[in-house]
């Protein structure tokens, strides 16, 4: 058996070695240090960068307000409200007439009625030609959500900086606060609509009146004798619990029903 020569050991070591560090250059990037730390943080951003949007202020402040169903020769007319940032941004009606020609109606106004109710920011909206039991059901369901939010806002807390600054102010600002408007649903009668409003502060009613009454002809004469007759007696009794005026009675009696549910909204 021929000897291997020393030089040819020496070749195959040195080739050995070169092979060797050819092979831990080639890894060196994957452990290298910083490029590991760089990777890591990569990740950490997007993550950090994806958890600002959620539960933002503006989510966060959106309130939404459903107001009263209104009752229309038609049908139902209800409308809720989107409030951020003491604007109205979003009004829509879940509830509107609907069957026969009603279908159409609905569809002619509703979209037209929400898109005025965001640019005028009240309810003070033009009727919709060709739809004006639904026009008018849906400003009276408006008018009602825009008191709930009214009534919130009012006896919300004005603040503490405010409250400890003001002394005998505060005590008056915090009785005013207590104070709430609530309008009762719309109560058909015979005659017309009769809805009732009421102002509520300290848990008493302080103010009610008729936002709407049978009207035109003799209707005119019986309202103006009966509804200040019944306010009076609807803050007299704290209650819905009132004598009708005679020759009034189905003015009476749909002005004692719409007042007892804003008195149910109301708390009681």
């Amino acid at each position: 058996m021929r000897k291997s020569h020393p030089i040819r050991r020496v070749v195959l070591a040195t080739a050995a070695t070169v092979s060797g560090v050819v092979l831990l250059l080639s890894l060196k990037p994957s452990s290298d240090p910083a490029s590991a730390s760089a990777a890591g943080a990569a990740p950490s951003a997007a993550a950090a960068g994806q958890e600002s949007p959620q539960g933002g202020t503006g989510a966060a402040g959106n309130t939404t307000v459903d107001g009263d169903a209104t009752q229309t020769q038609y049908g139902v007319v209800q409308v809720r409200l989107t409030v951020a940032g003491g604007k109205i941004t979003q009004a829509q009606a879940i509830q509107a007439p609907k069957g026969g020609t009603s279908d159409q109606k609905t569809a002619l106004s509703v979209p037209q009625l929400n898109k005025e109710t965001v640019a005028a920011q009240s309810a003070n909206i033009d009727s919709v030609s060709g739809a004006t039991y639904t026009s008018t059901g849906y400003k009276q369901s408006l008018q009602s959500a825009l008191d709930k939010l009214k009534a919130a806002s009012a006896s919300s807390p004005a603040g503490s900086s405010a409250g400890s600054s003001a002394g005998s102010s505060s005590s008056s600002g915090s009785a005013q606060a207590q104070a709430k408007t609530v309008t009762g649903q719309v109560a058909q009668t015979q005659y017309g609509p009769v809805q009732v409003r009421i102002t509520v502060a300290g848990g008493k009613i302080t103010k009610a009146e008729a936002v709407q009454a049978p009207k035109g002809g003799t209707s005119d004469q019986k309202t103006a004798l009966s509804v200040p007759k019944l306010n009076q007696e609807a803050v007299a009794a704290q209650s819905a619990n009132i004598d009708s005026v005679s020759g009034a009675t189905y003015t009476s009696t749909g002005y004692k029903q719409s007042l007892q549910s804003a008195l149910d909204q109301a708390g009681g």
